[in-house]
């Protein structure tokens, strides 16, 4: 096992970093006890104190446990971070599920029930959109996406619907925020968005249906992948 000395830089959170990779990576097996604290000290060239904090902060987190007067073993060698992160994404698949169900079923009743009016709020919303590369930061190009949906979902012309829709508004700009800016969930893109506005014009309840569940499908999945390769993780 090789330790190397911690900068001098955000100390605690380096020995945290340090001693949770060598966790992890099962250079120390569950329930086997790690170095004293003055060893560990020694290891990575840190006062005493700095370890008390770090092997404290893992403690906390579940990776280590102390047990009085026989010093302090390794509880998990997985990270929780990892399980608390496949956990949001699963409130996030579930956000995305339930923005889905609602906007297909929006685009299936605004194709067959949309106004003249109704064509040019989403019209002009799909051209106001644009794409993030083109927003000044990403809080201002989620509320174009946000304004784009909302207008389908007014084409619907059912009160509820859009009043259901409204109640979940924060957490919908929050699915359209993270499906921006988390790398690894694919980005719908702008042709997407304008095919079902396309389906929309042509007065096509089905295809509109489809184009609105393939803007949000490819996320999901991405994201039912990453949280099945969490939860399956051997411990």
């Amino acid at each position: 096992m090789t330790l190397q000395h911690a900068e001098r830089l955000s100390l605690v959170e380096r020995v945290i970093d340090q001693l949770r990779t060598q966790i992890t990576a099962g250079s120390w097996e569950c329930g086997e006890r790690i170095p004293t604290e003055p060893q560990l000290s020694d290891m990575l060239g840190v006062g005493r104190n700095t370890v008390r904090e770090a092997v404290r902060a893992l403690v906390h987190t579940g990776l280590l446990e102390v047990r009085q007067g026989a010093g302090t073993f390794v509880r998990s060698n997985r990270d929780p971070s990892e399980l608390l992160e496949s956990l949001d994404h699963a409130a996030l698949h579930d956000q995305l599920e339930v923005r889905r169900a609602l906007e297909v079923e929006a685009a299936r009743l605004a194709a067959s029930r949309r106004t003249d009016d109704d064509l040019k709020a989403i019209s002009d919303a799909l051209g106001a959109r644009g794409s993030w590369t083109d927003a000044a930061s990403l809080e201002a190009f989620v509320h174009r996406d946000a304004q784009f949906h909302l207008s389908i979902v007014r084409a619907s012309h059912n009160a509820a619907l859009v009043e259901m829709y409204r109640f979940f508004w924060a957490g919908l700009q929050n699915t359209i925020a993270r499906t921006e800016a988390e790398k690894h969930l694919p980005e719908p893109t702008y042709q997407a968005h304008a095919a079902v506005y396309e389906a929309i014009v042509r007065g096509c309840p089905e295809q509109a249906a489809i184009a609105a569940s393939e803007l949000l499908t490819p996320a999901l999945q991405a994201l039912s992948s990453t949280t099945k390769k969490a939860t399956n993780k051997p411990e």
